[in-house]
C-alpha cells in the first residue's frame, strides 16, 4: 500500500526567487501551503497573502480583562468585602486601585497572547511530515523551499509541480505524510 501524500516541497537559492515564486504561487489560489526561510524575509506574508495576524486583539482582550479585574476586585474590596475608612479617604478610589490594575494587566496580557499563539499555532505540534524530507536541515542555514499541501482544493500532482517548476523552483520532491 502506498504511503499518502503530504505535498510537494520545492527549493530555492535565493530571498527573491522564494519571493517572487510566493507571488506565483499566491495568484495560482493556493491557500494551504508555507514557505520555509533561514530567517525572517520583510514582506514575505504579503507575498503569501496572509492577513494580519489576530493575536495583537487577543492580546488587547487579556489586558483590559486584567484591567477591568485588577479595578473591580479592589473596588469589591473596598466597598463591600473589608470596608474601613481611613482618614475620611473613600472606600474606593482609582488612584489606589491603579498599581493593582497596571499589574493585572500586565500578567493577563502576557497570559493572553503566548495562550493566542498556541492555539492560534496550533501548538504543540510534536511532529511534522516536511520533517521527513532529508534536506530540510538546509532550510535552517541557505535555502528556502515551498511546501504545497495536498490537501489543497486546487492541488493536482502534474499542474503543482509545473507551477513550481516555472516559479523556479529546484529539487522538487513528494513529502509523504
Amino acid at each position: 500500500m502506498a504511503t499518502p501524500n503530504y505535498g510537494l516541497i520545492a527549493t530555492f537559492d535565493s530571498t527573491p526567487d522564494l519571493y517572487h515564486a510566493a507571488e506565483k504561487v499566491r495568484d495560482a489560489g493556493y491557500k494551504n501551503w508555507d514557505c520555509i526561510t533561514p530567517f525572517p524575509v520583510h514582506g514575505l506574508d504579503k507575498a503569501m497573502g496572509l492577513r494580519r495576524s489576530t493575536v495583537p486583539r487577543i492580546s488587547l482582550a487579556g489586558g483590559i480583562t486584567g484591567f477591568c479585574t485588577g479595578m473591580s476586585m479592589i473596588w469589591w474590596t473596598g466597598a463591600y468585602d473589608y470596608q474601613i475608612t481611613v482618614g475620611g479617604k473613600p472606600l474606593f478610589s482609582p488612584m489606589f486601585a491603579f498599581p493593582v490594575s497596571y499589574e493585572l494587566t500586565i500578567l493577563f496580557t502576557a497570559f493572553a497572547t503566548i495562550g493566542g499563539m498556541f492555539f492560534l499555532n496550533g501548538l504543540p505540534m510534536h511532529y511534522h511530515p516536511v520533517l521527513k524530507y532529508d534536506q530540510i536541515k538546509r532550510g535552517m542555514d541557505d535555502t528556502f523551499f515551498i511546501v504545497i499541501e495536498a490537501r489543497d482544493p486546487r492541488f493536482n500532482l502534474a499542474n503543482t509541480k509545473a507551477l513550481l517548476e516555472q516559479a523556479g523552483g529546484k529539487e522538487i520532491k513528494e513529502l509523504e505524510a
